[in-house]
């Protein structure tokens, strides 16, 4: 009995950590004091709750928390920091800075501090909030951004030629309140005839090669623009190993006819699929007409 009682209170804390976790960003894993000092070079609140309408629902004008979401979540989500910056971004575009600094997303931010604006780089933000609302509405017809989600590839592979044909290919899609989306359809079979290549794929836990490999960095990408506006999805499967370019769990396999991401529009209004892809930065934007 006194094992099961011991077992019972470890289980009940574990328990209430898992809950601080969900509900609380600045309980996730701590980035360390350097780390931190990095990020907070690079951003800016009041830029970041005004480009990601998400993020303000949760947690309006407290910059502690925009903060901590930012270094525990947007971070990983490819988010810009700042109206000049992106770390993702950053990296993607320089070869030379890859080689130095790897994965360490605190070094990118450094550097570009201390660096990259005397030399001119490109800090691969998205401009002021303003402009890309702007641009935004005229594109939708001023409609209401809900949200959005920004991943990395590499441009230089074959993949690449995918990745950006799916995105083509689900632009500009709008869907009707009730309707339904597939991302499969939308973007045709995955065949030399339909301009996809051959690339690697996830295979059942192992990697090989397929037509059409890397579509799935866009479903994925477009899924977690989904969640982030709580339109959940209809049908939907995670990959078999992780992805590097997203959180887990925020993936979205597609492979043939047996896997494929659908959603009902549930709104009141029009739902518009944005997407875009070049230069290694995909984004995909869902909006309210």
């Amino acid at each position: 009995m006194i094992k099961r009682k011991n077992w019972t209170k470890k289980m009940l804390a574990v328990a209430a950590c898992a809950g601080l976790l969900m509900t609380n960003p600045a309980f996730t894993e701590a980035a360390t004091a350097a780390e931190r000092s990095a990020y907070q070079a690079v951003f800016d609140a009041d830029y970041y709750r005004s480009a990601y309408p998400d993020v303000a629902a949760a947690f309006g004008n407290n910059k502690a928390a925009l903060f901590n979401h930012f270094v525990n979540y947007g971070l990983r989500e490819g988010r810009s920091c700042s109206a000049d910056f992106n770390p993702q971004a950053y990296r993607a575009k320089y070869a030379d800075l890859q080689q130095a600094f790897g994965d360490d997303m605190a070094a990118y931010c450094r550097h570009y501090v201390t660096c990259g604006k005397a030399e001119s780089r490109d800090g691969g933000g998205t401009g002021s909030v303003s402009a890309t609302t702007q641009t935004s509405a005229a594109t939708v017809g001023q409609g209401n951004i809900l949200s959005s989600c920004t991943t990395q590839y590499d441009a230089t592979v074959p993949r690449a030629n995918n990745v950006e044909l799916a995105a083509a290919r689900i632009n500009g899609v709008v869907v009707q309140p009730g309707k339904s989306f597939s991302f499969s359809s939308t973007i045709l079979p995955r065949t030399a005839a339909n301009g996809y290549v051959v690339a690697p794929i996830y295979i059942s836990g192992t990697v090989g090669t397929g037509t059409g490999g890397g579509v799935c960095q866009v479903s994925s990408t477009l899924y977690a623009a989904m969640r982030y506006a709580n339109l959940p999805a209809t049908e939907r499967y995670p990959h078999s190993l992780p992805v590097t370019y997203l959180p887990d769990g925020y993936d979205a396999a597609i492979a043939g006819t047996s896997k494929d991401l659908k959603f009902t529009n549930t709104f009141s209004q029009p739902l518009l699929i944005q997407a875009s892809a070049s230069g290694g930065v995909l984004t995909v934007t869902l909006s309210l007409q």
